[in-house]
């Protein structure tokens, strides 16, 4: 079986450490395209897309935000599977008609998330589970018809509608990164303190279960293809049954 190509959506303005996340998390080909540059696939012609966090909001007046929406939306068109996460989350469901606003606080560090739906992304994972979150954007609204699947007491943390999810936590996060990006957040230093205080080997390694969601969306994807290639072939063996009777007659 050949491995799955998936669209690379990098919306981080500063790429590098979310580049080697993703390729490290994810058993496929990525095709990255670095969004914020402008640079979108041409076609939607890939078994899967995955949409990075980002510093931006969904709701900013930047010129490269309004073409990667344009672009998710025709990929989510055209059938195929997109996982979105933090930005990418917030993206996805902005562009299936939910609202995403400024929750007028920051939810960072390694805290609980709690399965509020049945999901196949979540499998293996336990029903509470730990991750690494930094946000200040919520997903407030869903979008029409979307299943939530994740929540904590900040706020929507998982969605699912059809071959869509999103997720607003970081699941490819590793120590280096959580501290990284902790370090380069506003925020008050005693508070940036506790949260790197709890950057340890100890809570990346119970948040490292949530990482199963990259598997379980890549086996989802594999179903996809193998359901559209089967049903394809099916259509082109009509085709030459209804073909035979003509060629006969001719």
């Amino acid at each position: 079986m050949t491995r799955l190509r998936i669209a690379f959506i990098n919306a981080a303005h500063e790429g590098t450490m979310t580049r080697r996340n993703f390729r490290r998390e994810l058993d496929a080909d990525l095709v990255e395209f670095d969004a914020t540059s402008g640079h979108l696939p041409e076609t939607t012609d890939f078994d899967g897309v995955v949409v990075s966090g980002s510093r931006s909001s969904v709701y900013w007046d930047e010129e490269w935000i309004v073409p990667t929406k344009r672009w998710v939306g025709e990929a989510i068109d055209a059938g195929v599977p997109c996982l979105g996460i933090c930005w990418g989350h917030q993206l996805l469901a902005d562009v299936l008609g939910g609202d995403v606003q400024d929750m007028g606080e920051y939810e960072i560090g390694y805290r609980e998330v709690e399965q509020t739906g049945d999901s196949r992304l979540f499998d293996g994972v336990d029903e509470r589970f730990t991750v690494f979150t930094t946000h200040s954007d919520a997903v407030v609204e869903l979008p029409p018809d979307a299943e939530e699947i994740a929540a904590n007491d900040y706020s929507n943390h998982g969605f699912r509608k059809n071959r869509v999810f999103g997720l607003q936590f970081h699941p490819e996060y590793d120590t280096e990164t959580a501290r990284d990006v902790t370090e380069g957040k506003d925020l008050p230093d005693e508070r940036k303190q506790r949260v790197l205080d709890g950057i340890t080997d100890e809570n990346y390694a119970k948040a490292s279960e949530a990482k199963l969601v990259f598997d379980n969306f890549c086996e989802f994807v594999r179903e996809v293809r193998e359901d559209e290639t089967g049903a394809n072939d099916a259509d082109e063996d009509e085709d030459e049954t209804d073909a035979e009777p003509s060629a006969k007659a001719a």
